[in-house]
């Protein structure tokens, strides 16, 4: 895939005949583990991987933002004194306009040309990586301080009220605030971010099905409301206040459906919070027997894998890793594998093969590393 940094630079040239004036860059993420609990105010443990959007930009002297996107080779625009609503990757940039004016920022107006090289759809966060790219070219621009926790809220604000996706926090705080070798565990009630090292000698290696989702259309929303529904039956704020114990004794009060969901949530917390443990251990054989329970929990309680991640899943086991699981929401999109980083080669040489036999489609491959998050480059 052509860089897209080298690209943003040489678009912008050709289109505006002079050179920008900011460079900014926001990471796409992969979860190790922690699935559909950050809307439940649990537990996740993302990083952020050196696959971003980046913007570069220049400042306008009035209202309008202007930006063209090489990957859709499309021009569009908004003007920051009024928009609506339409469709389309627009709105990601338009939302999080909306959600920073709504906040209080005075905005400034700027053009600029957009690349990437997170894959959308496959559940690394595109997303949230083009909104806190857009919000870094507002606080660049408009000499806006930055504040990582707030703009992962206020672009989180975005996909839910103005994109209509009900995402938890996980996304954009990855991209916001990830750290250069580490994941992230967040607490996601109150928003606390613990730094958490990679086991030593190990790669993070991210499987694309080539399976593609949309959160909007998905069962995303069903699962949120049906996470909701049980933690009014345990009478709590929610699932993230309910032990595994209590669970135990009161689960025969759920319906079957319920009761699986909310069984996936509260065991994934649990297994979130061991996972920390294990990687201060530097233990990689812990956490990948936690990321396979995690696969297993996904598929079967909270009914979210496909059979296209199914497949990659069992192909990476079959291939002699730590651990593997789907990650992100689910219904399509990637795996993530934790490897020895000596194996990586035999690693993907196996698992590339054996996923195209058993689905007929060709798998992407990427070895990812834990980056910093969003910044002015």
């Amino acid at each position: 895939m052509t860089n897209p940094r080298e690209q943003v630079l040489e678009t912008f040239r050709k289109r505006y005949n002079a050179e920008p004036t900011l460079l900014v860059r926001a990471p796409g993420r992969v979860n190790l583990i922690g699935e559909h609990t950050d809307y439940n105010d649990g537990f996740v443990l993302p990083l952020a991987i050196d696959r971003a959007v980046w913007i570069a930009l220049r400042a306008r002297e009035d209202s309008r933002v202007e930006i063209h996107s090489v990957e859709f080779n499309k021009t569009r625009s908004f003007n920051l004194d009024g928009f609506g609503k339409g469709e389309g990757w627009l709105e990601y940039l338009k939302g999080t306009a909306w959600a920073l004016k709504g906040a209080g920022y005075d905005l400034e107006g700027w053009e600029g040309v957009s690349s990437s090289d997170v894959p959308r759809g496959s559940g690394l966060s595109s997303s949230a990586a083009l909104e806190l790219a857009t919000a870094r070219a507002f606080a660049a621009v408009s000499d806006l301080s930055w504040d990582a926790l707030m703009m992962a809220k206020l672009a989180q604000k975005a996909e839910n009220d103005w994109v209509g996706v009900s995402c938890g926090i996980m996304d954009q705080l990855a991209s916001a605030a990830g750290r250069e070798g580490h994941a992230i565990l967040i607490d996601c009630r109150s928003l606390e971010i613990e730094s958490v090292p990679l086991p030593e000698d190990t790669a993070v290696v991210v499987l694309n099905t080539a399976e593609q989702r949309g959160l909007v259309d998905s069962a995303y929303n069903k699962r949120r409301e049906q996470c909701e529904e049980a933690a009014r039956t345990f009478g709590v704020e929610a699932l993230r206040d309910v032990s595994v114990e209590r669970f135990g004794e009161k689960a025969d009060k759920l319906e079957e459906v319920a009761r699986k969901r909310a069984r996936h949530v509260i065991s994934e917390n649990a297994r979130t919070l061991q996972a920390v443990e294990v990687m201060r251990r530097g233990d990689a054989a812990a956490l990948g027997k936690l990321m396979n329970e995690s696969h297993i929990s996904l598929r079967d309680d909270f009914e979210v894998s496909s059979d296209a991640l199914d497949a990659m899943v069992e192909c990476a086991w079959k291939a002699g890793c730590y651990g593997a699981r789907m990650t992100g929401a689910g219904f399509g999109g990637c795996a993530v594998a934790l490897v020895a980083q000596e194996s990586v080669d035999a690693f993907t040489q196996e698992v590339a093969p054996c996923y195209k036999e058993k689905t007929g489609r060709e798998a992407e491959i990427y070895l990812c590393r834990a980056t910093e998050g969003a910044a002015v480059v």
